[in-house]
């Protein structure tokens, strides 16, 4: 029988692509059977070494000590003797308030003052009677305080050495009660609140030592102290405030800066390992290191990481010392994958 030469030419093709098929199945095969590489890692000894034990609190610095200047009653300023940023004394003067009640009440004193010398001479040959020498003495010591309380509040004067800084009114206004005349703060020292954690409680103590920073001076620290612990914690945040107070002598530190706050309570001996050892799973925040074992397999080690020194880790459990740890080539590594250590 004769085949039409297209047929033939046709029969030949399918030969050859069914022959291809075939050679690049065997060729498949053999790569899949063929035996992987195993991951080239670099591995190191794990140690460790003393961790300081430092704890860091934000807080903002407040002033020792904030006084507002007022007056309790209402009345006319006469005169305003301090301006805003202005350093004080204690005892300084102020502001005037208008005086015309003082002057009244200045007049009163006198008089009870002469009426009360009068009747004492009077009460000490028997002229008079002790009910009314007592009158005459309890009016003298009602005006003599009625005076001195109303000469407080007419010459207002700072009550602690600082600096001034607000000043609402101006001469001449109406003091109305409403906001104070001046603001006096004490800068020097001043002090921060921080929250402390329960478990620090027994590891804090009166004149305890922290480190100050801000960002307004970088590099810089200020020497702070433990000024007051207080004796409840928090039941919801499970913290308790301790007041920490720098004495701030050059004034570089002002109220309302952002301040950290550290402190150190000892030494930890814990393993320390390079950061590209540590694996952070993504999405859990948890951190693993690949352990070389004794077989070249490598285990998926769980561990808790605590401080970061530079560019090395501070690992709190997970890791003994003696262990080898993987620090290169963990892209290809899973649990229990055989390794070849270079």
């Amino acid at each position: 029988m004769k085949y039409p030469k297209l047929s033939i030419i046709a029969f030949a093709v399918v030969a050859m692509m069914t022959a291809c098929g075939q050679k690049d199945k065997s060729t498949a095969t053999t790569e899949q059977n063929a035996p992987q590489a195993a991951p080239v890692v670099s591995v190191i000894t794990a140690q460790a070494e003393d961790v300081e034990i430092t704890n860091t609190f934000t807080s903002n610095i407040e002033p020792f000590a904030t006084n507002n200047i007022v007056s309790q009653t209402a009345g006319r300023i006469v005169s305003i003797k301090a301006e805003v940023g202005q350093q004080v004394r204690k005892g300084q003067l102020l502001a005037t308030m208008d005086d015309v009640n003082l002057a009244k009440t200045r007049m009163q004193y006198v008089n009870d003052s002469t009426e009360l010398a009068r009747l004492t001479e009077l009460y000490n040959i028997g002229a008079v009677a002790q009910s009314d020498y007592d009158m005459a003495k309890l009016a003298l010591n009602v005006t003599k305080k009625t005076y001195q309380n109303l000469a407080e509040n007419t010459y207002l004067r700072s009550p602690i050495n600082g600096v001034v800084t607000a000043r609402n009114y101006d001469k001449g206004d109406m003091y109305s009660m409403t906001q104070p005349i001046f603001v006096v703060q004490q800068i020097q020292p001043v002090k921060m609140l921080i929250n402390v954690s329960e478990t620090l409680f027994t590891n804090i103590s009166k004149d305890m030592d922290f480190e100050i920073t801000v960002e307004s001076y970088p590099g810089e620290t200020f020497q702070g102290k433990v000024n007051i612990i207080y004796p409840t914690v928090s039941a919801s945040t499970h913290t308790f405030p301790v007041e920490v107070i720098c004495q701030n002598a050059n004034q570089k530190l002002r109220p309302g800066m952002f301040a950290r706050v550290t402190a150190n309570f000892g030494t930890n001996h814990h393993v320390v390992v390079p950061d590209g050892a540590v694996v952070k799973q993504q999405g859990s925040g948890e951190h693993f290191i690949y352990v070389l074992q004794p077989d070249n397999t490598v285990k998926y080690q769980l561990v808790e990481i605590g401080k970061r020194l530079g560019n090395r880790y501070e690992i709190i459990s997970g890791i003994n010392e003696g262990d080898k740890i993987v620090t290169e080539g963990q892209i290809r590594l899973k649990d229990g994958v055989a390794v070849t250590v270079k």
